[in-house]
């Protein structure tokens, strides 16, 4: 059994949710684990005593430089049970300022804005191959923009 401190990602929307077809930030990352880049919600491990919440503003602002004007749960799960007991909290972000990133050392990544529909191809066609960034964003659609 691997223990887990936990995390919290976040579905950051650039516009209205609820808009025609609202654009969603994404960020492409290299990990080496995949052997590859992977395009990912902003996400990062809780510190200790780390309140979710502040840990996916935190992530939100050192991975794309923006300021959320709200944050909304969505929900939390497991990542593999099989074998871990990490738990990833998962927020929905909107009202967005842009600002500077804080990268970490071994963090390589691109912002990729784009409409929430060509994120859901990308699901659907299996470019997006990260399990907490196909679910944030599948329910943040399904469940909160309506799509």
């Amino acid at each position: 059994m691997v223990r887990h401190p936990g995390a919290s990602a976040v579905v950051p929307f650039l516009g209205d949710p609820a808009g025609e077809d609202p654009q969603v930030l994404l960020i492409r990352q290299y990990r080496y684990a995949a052997d590859g880049y992977l395009y990912e919600i902003p996400a990062g491990r809780l510190n200790p005593g780390e309140n979710p919440r502040d840990c996916a503003l935190r992530e939100l602002k050192e991975e794309t430089g923006c300021s959320a004007e709200r944050v909304d749960e969505l929900f939390t799960m497991y990542t593999t049970p099989g074998f871990t007991d990490e738990k990833i909290h998962l927020f929905m972000a909107t009202g967005l300022t842009s600002g500077e990133t804080k990268h970490e050392a071994d963090e390589f990544l691109e912002l990729q804005p784009m409409p929430l529909s060509r994120a859901l191809q990308m699901i659907q066609a299996g470019e997006i191959q990260d399990s907490k960034t196909a679910l944030g964003l599948l329910f943040a659609a399904g469940f909160r923009a309506g799509h």
